[in-house]
């Protein structure tokens, strides 16, 4: 037995090195030396330009902010809730940051661009020829400016007045919703854009509510064919918040992975934001949005960072970074390993509304997933594989081969001729409340993971939410989002060694111990993420 106190020092060494390393070393300097593996930005909304990029003044003091954040590329936002900066206050600021070395690129928000929705307040009605003609001109202006163009998360449309009424006929509002927002990003955004300024690229913001897409025209397959690059929404706030709470902390990670894997390499970074959180709920997005291997993280948005719990926030987060790039080389690029978990894209959850947010809570390493592939070792499977060709045929498949599978009550009531008795076969009691999964104990949850972890050799003992995450083929990650300190033990069926740790937040505390089959973490402080090489 190799005994925890050595490891402790090991980790102890580490954070200390990361530490000194930062006391020499500015975090812009560490930021510029790290923006290849993970680059870090910020967003001056249009208002924000406004009112705190009008004057040379504002301008030094965002510089200064940017720079003590570990900020290397800004995005300025040009048009936002009817709102249009001029074109000297945006290429003056421009100008001042691109000598200030960052990088420099613009951004839209389509809010209050001509006719509003019915449903959402601000958002545009599409059906609408007047709006879509103000879009095309937004988009235009930016173009003249800027070489890239970020699309914030509003556009999307839920208007159902009479003239979409008219317009949809009889089809399902999904169903006229997407080929029409496809129609106004390809007639309205990219070819007048691109004919102003043919080296622009333009991004589309997917938002974090994945299983509403399609609904308000979200169509993940062909935007992302038509964009030049995605984004990923993992603003996750805290889940206890009274106005934005609701969202667990795991659905960032689920969302930027698999986003990530239905865009490759147009895949960028993953936006976060201040609103609805504490300092360490704040912090747990940027590490999921790491963790999912995001290129860039942006910080939304300067103006909300300087109020409320933004200084906060910001102050919690500056002291990660270093972490949180040695984190991003953990991951860069490495496969995940573990249990497969597909949303098919334009999938109905019905009552299972990002369950795959709460599953990732118990313990279980999900694979995020645009399809099912039978190739998979394990795999948990929600109401959302209807949408799938051919499913039954496939989970045959799976269970034939002695595969383990979960998949959740709401499933098994949908599918005919399944025997649930099949010893490969467990049936999760979601009960129409994703939620509920949360209640879960360890004495529950255990059997469950042994049973989904062992064709990869593990076996996992922790409470309910504590995530699990297989990095490439030897390093795990554990993340505690209890707010009480927790005991984890993981028993594996070939003999390992723990050679290289990271915690975070760096005063966080874990006492390791290990055997040749066996690692414990004890004592793991709250809100404390923990990632090992074996």
């Amino acid at each position: 037995m190799i005994k925890s106190r050595r490891l402790k020092y090991t980790v102890a060494g580490l954070v200390l090195l990361m530490a000194l390393k930062c006391q020499s070393q500015s975090l812009w300097d560490l930021a510029n030396e790290n923006k290849e593996l993970l680059k870090i930005s910020t967003l001056f909304t249009a208002q924000n330009v406004r009112d705190h990029l009008s004057t040379e003044e504002g301008i030094n003091e965002a510089v200064e902010w940017c720079k003590k954040t570990g900020v290397t590329h800004v995005f300025l936002e040009s048009f936002r809730g009817g709102y249009t900066v001029d074109r000297k206050t945006l290429e003056h600021t421009k100008s001042r940051f691109k000598k200030e070395g960052f990088e420099v690129s613009g951004c839209i928000t389509t809010t209050r661009v001509g006719k509003i929705s019915t449903g959402w307040g601000n958002v545009g009605c599409y059906t609408d020829r007047k709006t879509c003609e103000n879009l095309q001109k937004i988009f235009e202006y930016a173009a003249s400016i800027f070489d890239e163009i970020m699309i914030d998360d509003f556009l999307f449309t839920n208007c159902e007045c009479d003239e979409c009424q008219k317009a949809r006929r009889e089809k399902s509002w999904p169903d006229y919703r997407c080929p029409l927002m496809i129609r106004v990003g390809r007639e309205r955004i990219l070819k007048p854009a691109k004919a102003i300024n043919s080296r622009v690229k333009i991004i589309i913001k997917y938002p974090q509510w994945y299983d509403n897409f399609h609904n308000r025209g979200y169509e993940v397959l062909r935007q992302t064919a038509d964009y030049d690059r995605i984004w990923v929404g993992t603003e996750t706030r805290d889940y206890e918040d009274k106005r934005w709470g609701g969202k667990v902390q795991y659905e960032a990670y689920y969302i930027m992975r698999w986003l990530g894997g239905i865009g490759g390499l147009k895949t960028g970074g993953g936006w976060f934001d201040p609103l609805g959180t504490t300092e360490d709920t704040y912090v747990e997005q940027a590490r999921q949005t790491v963790l999912a291997d995001a290129k860039e993280m942006l910080l939304f948005c300067y103006g909300a960072l300087q109020r409320n719990t933004g200084p906060a926030n910001v102050r919690k987060l500056r002291a990660e970074i270093p972490g949180l790039f040695e984190l991003a080389r953990l991951v860069r690029n490495k496969p995940i390993k573990g249990i497969l978990a597909p949303k098919p894209p334009n999938s109905d959850a019905y009552d299972e509304q990002y369950v795959f947010d709460f599953v990732g809570m118990l313990g279980l390493p999900l694979v995020p997933a645009a399809e099912i592939s039978t190739d998979a070792e394990a795999a948990f499977f929600s109401v959302h594989v209807l949408k799938e060709p051919g499913f039954s045929g496939k989970l045959k498949t799976m269970l034939d081969a002695e595969k383990p599978v979960l998949i959740t009550d709401g499933l098994a009531k949908r599918l005919s001729n399944i025997n649930t008795g099949d010893e490969n076969l467990t049936v999760l009691e979601v009960n129409g409340n994703p939620r509920s999964l949360l209640k879960l104990n360890r004495r529950q949850l255990n059997p469950v993971r042994n049973k989904l972890l062992a064709p990869f050799g593990i076996r996992f003992d922790a409470p309910n939410k504590v995530a699990l995450y297989l990095i490439g083929g030897s390093c795990l990650v554990v993340e505690n989002f209890n707010d009480e300190p927790i005991d984890v033990s993981l028993e594996f069926s070939k003999p390992v060694k723990a050679r290289e740790t990271l915690v975070l937040p760096p005063e966080g505390n874990v006492e390791f111990s290990w055997s040749r089959r066996k690692l414990k973490f004890t004592e793991v402080t709250p809100r404390t993420l923990v990632a090992v090489e074996y």
